[in-house]
């Protein structure tokens, strides 16, 4: 099992920036990618941005240029550094990881940004 612990959502200015943090805890050794999906009030949830065990990252044409994904180390922690936010960015932020054939999510933290 993984356990995700993550923080750092909140409410923000339109324009300004928040840094979401994800820590991961227990069966961590075989993780191979993490990363942050949202989702909005009535939509599905989707991918945000991902980063590999090897550090390679994915991230969605909406948040290109403006959100970074980085880890702390290969599979323990992971941030989402988010800038020019934007009212469209608000949802709820769920960290995942995914093990082989296993795919884990923290609880979710909400980030609502203001006009």
């Amino acid at each position: 099992q993984v356990q995700l612990v993550e923080s750092g959502g909140g409410l923000v200015q339109a324009g300004g920036s928040l840094r979401l943090s994800c820590a991961a805890s227990g069966s961590i050794f075989s993780i191979n990618e993490m990363g942050w999906y949202r989702q909005a009030p009535g939509k599905q949830r989707e991918l945000a941005a991902t980063i590999t065990s090897s550090g390679r990252t994915n991230y969605a044409d909406s948040v290109k240029g403006r959100f970074t994904i980085s880890r702390a180390n290969a599979r323990n922690t992971v941030y989402l550094q988010m800038n020019s936010l934007k009212p469209e960015d608000t949802a709820v932020y769920y960290c995942n990881a995914k093990r082989p054939y296993l795919n884990y999510w923290g609880q979710g933290t909400q980030v609502t940004v203001s006009s």
